[in-house]
């Protein structure tokens, strides 16, 4: 009697086939079988196509497709030395000033997928997470979440070395070293650090809304009912009363996709949910918001105002000329959904306050001249 394909063992059985001898039955099948054999060839061909593209000599949108689709199916074949090809010639491209920004988003994300399915030696997988927060102007801030298996506990202790070097005084590292020991907080499960981290910066809603959902989603809601109530008392909560007499806690947002996976962030976004996406991007990371602002933009542009005027911050916090220039096209982009959002004249009053608070870095205002923004009559 032949036991049916979908009898109990068969599948632990042939999961405990070797690759060649398990290669030999599904290659006799094959044989047999003429639509197995098409199927088999057609993905064969694919694979082989995708290892052997040249970005430099195809379209790279073809080959980031067809990375996609291969990681989209499960496949088993290293793709990350591909995938990190494709990135480092858009990166390329983008450093020559070409207009990539978007092409090398996807290839980071996708270069993440790949890495976790075969991940690289975790050291030097840190250390380009290093060169590309520290050194690479203009970059995708890389999200850690989505290396944090690829680099297991080497790499991620390797990244945390080198971030608790980073001194205060080194005002060009010290916002990528902030952000980058926030995220390793969060990588380790680490709430009271993470509270620590977050409680040092200005006070703010978004702040004290961050702290509450860490505490809450730790298990610690008494603690995270004392911040809320602490939070409005101060005023920096969403209500403003200093009549508070009870504990109350934050307005939680509305219900969203049970994920913060970065992963489960492209798929909404693949899916063209970017009400969802835009969701979850306000619990994660600055790399998150990007990611989905430009998406937002279209329909909202007053909703990502704050998004790029943070990268901006952060653009400028690196203190060399390449950031600055990355930093000058991000306020030409600001400027134009200041437009849209129909606040036009809101932009000037932000350039002016930048400008007043970085008065004495005279390339960045060089750079802003180059972007043909207008700056106020008094820098004129």
């Amino acid at each position: 009697m032949t036991a049916h394909p979908d009898s109990p063992g068969l599948l632990e059985y042939l999961c405990s086939l070797d690759v060649p001898t398990l290669a030999a039955l599904l290659h006799e099948q094959a044989e047999r079988d003429p639509d197995l054999g098409e199927r088999l060839r057609k993905r064969a061909a694919e694979l082989d196509d995708a290892q052997s593209a040249d970005p430099a000599e195809h379209g790279i949108e073809p080959v980031l497709d067809t990375l996609q689709r291969l990681l989209d199916a499960g496949t088993r074949a290293d793709l990350a030395p591909l995938a990190k090809r494709a990135m480092d010639k858009i990166g390329d491209a983008f450093a020559r000033g070409e207009d990539t920004a978007g092409q090398l988003r996807r290839a980071v994300a996708l270069y993440a997928r790949a890495c976790v399915a075969h991940p690289p030696p975790p050291e030097a997988l840190a250390d380009w997470i290093i060169s590309v927060a520290f050194d690479r102007p203009g970059w995708p801030v890389l999200d850690l979440r989505a290396f944090a298996k690829s680099l297991g506990d080497k790499g991620i202790a390797r990244i945390k070395s080198f971030v608790d070097k980073v001194g205060d005084d080194d005002q060009r590292h010290a916002a990528v070293a902030a952000r980058l020991r926030e995220e390793l907080a969060e990588i380790s499960g680490d709430v009271d650090a993470l509270v620590a981290i977050l409680s040092a910066k200005l006070p703010s809603r978004e702040v004290s809304l961050r702290i509450v959902r860490v505490l809450r989603d730790a298990g610690r809601h008494s603690e995270a009912i004392a911040h809320a109530a602490k939070a409005l008392v101060r005023g920096k909560g969403p209500v403003v009363s200093a009549q508070v007499t009870e504990p109350a806690e934050l307005p939680r947002p509305r219900p969203a996709p049970d994920t913060e996976n970065p992963a489960d962030l492209d798929e909404l976004i693949e899916t063209e949910k970017y009400d969802d996406a835009w969701e979850i991007a306000q619990r994660g990371s600055l790399a998150d918001r990007l990611r989905v602002a430009e998406f937002r933009e279209r329909e909202h542009p007053a909703d990502v105002l704050p998004v790029y005027r943070e990268h901006v911050a952060e653009l400028i916090a690196y203190g060399d000329a390449g950031h600055y220039r990355h930093a000058a096209k991000q306020l030409r982009k600001l400027r134009g959904l200041y437009r849209r959002a129909g606040i036009a004249q809101e932009f000037g009053e932000y350039l002016a306050g930048l400008l007043a608070e970085h008065r004495r870095k005279t390339r960045l205002i060089a750079e802003i001249r180059n972007a043909r923004i207008a700056l106020p009559k008094d820098w004129r």
